[in-house]
């Protein structure tokens, strides 16, 4: 089994946790989330244009590019992470410009030389895969896609086609942080796409609250959360570890009981 298959192994869906690379302190806010319960990490790569991104993450990239984080810093840090938590899976998520530029196969190789488990390309759609998949996939690196509301029968199996690791629902046609879907939509959701896969299928945008999370938790494989989080690292700055370990395990506490 690979480290992201066996965070999606238990009876309880896997917490998911969001932070932006160069923000902060992202090697202490790393482990706070790791220490809070988080089961997976996601670690955006800060870009100048993220389109899909609302205000508390736009915010975050303009932070991180200002303290001049580049590429290299992104691996340096995703490398460290591996060695002090060798179990815990790290997706890079951000958009293309900064994966391809120097080619896939550069970009996969890094991702492996840094432990890197998979990535979430946001602006690469499933009809372009051959500019990034190929080379992920026979690097062993997952290639998570999105699905969305707006993700009909028609083009749902070309999303499906070559996805990996697990599916990310993005629960609003919208920006991250800005709404939550009602509850209804997301089970109605979730229970069609895994109808169509064997993928563990993860909800994200717009979950905050340890509430939210759980009522998610208990129909989804997984529970992503950013935004909220990306908020206490804007609030508290460098000191920002010991709030987010707090507040993630208040969400991991609620997921780990959602179904019982």
């Amino acid at each position: 089994m690979t480290r992201l298959s066996q965070s999606f192994a238990s009876d309880r869906a896997a917490l998911v946790a969001f932070i932006t690379a160069g923000d902060g302190d992202t090697a202490a806010n790393l482990d706070a989330l790791v220490e809070g319960g988080a089961d997976i990490i996601e670690l955006g790569m800060p870009f100048t244009d993220p389109m899909a991104d609302g205000p508390a993450i736009q915010l975050a990239n303009l932070r991180s590019l200002a303290a001049g984080t580049k590429t290299a810093d992104i691996f340096a840090i995703a490398k460290d992470f591996r060695v002090r938590h060798p179990n815990v899976p790290l997706i890079l998520m951000g958009y293309a410009n900064p994966m391809v530029r120097r080619g896939a196969q550069w970009f996969a190789d890094a991702c492996t030389d840094a432990g890197v488990d998979g990535i979430i390309c946001v602006d690469i759609p499933a009809e372009e895969d051959d500019v990034l998949g190929p080379g992920l996939r026979n690097a062993g690196i997952a290639n998570v896609r999105l699905a969305t509301p707006t993700t009909d029968a028609n083009r749902l199996p070309a999303v499906l086609e070559g996805a990996t690791g697990f599916l990310y629902y993005v629960s609003v046609a919208g920006v991250t942080g800005k709404q939550q879907a009602a509850q209804a939509s997301i089970e109605d959701a979730v229970a069609a796409l895994k109808s169509q896969t064997d993928l563990p299928i993860a909800v994200g945008f717009g979950i905050r609250t340890p509430e939210q999370a759980a009522a998610v938790a208990k129909t989804a494989d997984g529970v992503v959360v950013g935004s909220a989080i990306v908020e206490i690292i804007a609030e508290h700055g460098a000191g920002a570890a010991p709030h987010v370990r707090d507040y993630v395990k208040s969400l991991s506490s609620a997921i780990y009981n959602a179904r019982k």
